[in-house]
């Protein structure tokens, strides 16, 4: 059973009660997709943190602090308690050795490493939803942890509606980084408008409609970002989706180049060209929404196509486009991944992956 708190701590003011279920309905609006380490931050652990800290006061300004303690001897019957004086008095004791919390507990004692290292440091932490308390050592059982006055409002049951959406809002645009936000902006990017398809624009004006998917977004990126972010002269030769009858060629540029290009099982959904005063860039670009990317088998077997065209391999480029690295389509295809070749994702489009194959070289020459 757990005492009773002293007058004066029972006059610290508390964030209104709000159950973990609300809590855990709120995080994927606040936390829409394309955050980093999404799943940390929206998934139930993640509220059950959340609700913790706010069920105690942990928040800027109270000089009250939780630690993953606090959260995996959290019961049910205990999180129902409303009343000051059992919040305060759980906040306190919890952390006490031998204390036993009646009821069914919501997390075993070895949960605290995920509470600590992916919902706090990797998750909450990095988006500035939870502060730290420097003074205390990483390595200490003191808890250090308090939410950010901002985001704990959040999560007052009395904010709804059109109120709460300005409230979330706000937030984001005060407290996620430059880079998060435009990774937010990008995957909430819906395909098409009413008619169901989604307009491609290519570099020469043309425009090509697809049916709408993950996979066409992808391709409208490639096409629109990629090629004019890291191609001096982009060119379209090959597009080609499952859905489409009749898949997209410039014949009359590959002829020019020297590219016979047949439609095959081994060409990837793009192929993309660098036209430039002398040496033109071929790149195969393969699209994954959930699988599909640029093997070693696949690389192989384009430069058999190349090779027969005379291309110089040096002057052929692979690249697999993803939408986020968060997403289920890179996590299971990565280790398929061809060395040699390149990956891009549609939400952070300024950046690129080599998977750098070749002679061995030091860190800090690759670095250079």
């Amino acid at each position: 059973m757990l005492r009773a708190l002293h007058p004066i701590i029972m006059e610290i003011q508390l964030p209104p009660y709000i159950s973990r279920d609300l809590i855990l309905e709120r995080l994927p609006i606040i936390f829409p997709e394309g955050t980093a380490n999404r799943n940390y931050v929206t998934r139930t652990m993640a509220a059950s943190t959340i609700f913790t800290m706010l069920y105690i006061g942990a928040v800027d300004g109270n000089s009250i602090y939780a630690g993953p303690k606090h959260v995996y001897r959290m019961t049910e019957e205990q999180a129902v308690l409303q009343s000051n004086a059992e919040r305060l008095t759980y906040g306190r004791e919890a952390l006490k050795k031998g204390t036993q919390v009646e009821g069914t507990r919501w997390y075993a004692d070895n949960t605290r490493e995920p509470i600590r290292d992916e919902t706090l440091r990797e998750g909450l932490q990095q988006v500035g939803a939870v502060l730290v308390l420097q003074s205390v050592a990483t390595t200490s059982s003191r808890p250090r942890y308090a939410l950010q006055r901002e985001f704990s409002e959040l999560f007052d049951p009395g904010l709804t509606g059109e109120a709460l959406t300005d409230a979330i809002t706000n937030w984001q645009e005060q407290n996620l980084t430059a880079n998060a936000r435009l990774r937010i902006s990008l995957a909430r990017r819906t395909s098409g408008s009413g008619d169901n398809h989604v307009l491609v624009r290519f570099p020469n004006g043309e425009a090509r409609r697809l049916s709408t998917g993950a996979s066409s977004d992808i391709s409208k990126a490639v096409i629109e970002v990629f090629a004019s972010s890291f191609l001096e002269n982009p060119a379209v030769l090959w597009l080609s989706t499952s859905d489409a009858k009749v898949p997209y060629l410039d014949e009359s540029l590959a002829n020019d180049i020297g590219l016979r290009i047949q439609p095959d099982r081994d060409l990837p959904d793009i192929i993309l060209a660098d036209v430039r005063h002398g040496n033109t860039i071929l790149i195969f670009v393969e699209v994954v929404a959930t699988d599909g990317a640029i093997t070693q088998r696949r690389k192989d077997a384009i430069y058999a196509l190349t090779d027969a065209a005379g291309f110089m391999r040096e002057h052929i480029a692979f690249l697999t486009a993803y939408h986020d690295r968060q997403k289920a389509g890179f996590k299971k295809t990565i280790i398929d991944l061809a060395w040699g070749s390149f990956v891009w994702f549609v939400s952070e489009p300024d950046k690129i992956v080599h998977f750098r194959e070749g002679d061995a070289m030091t860190l800090t020459d690759m670095m250079r």
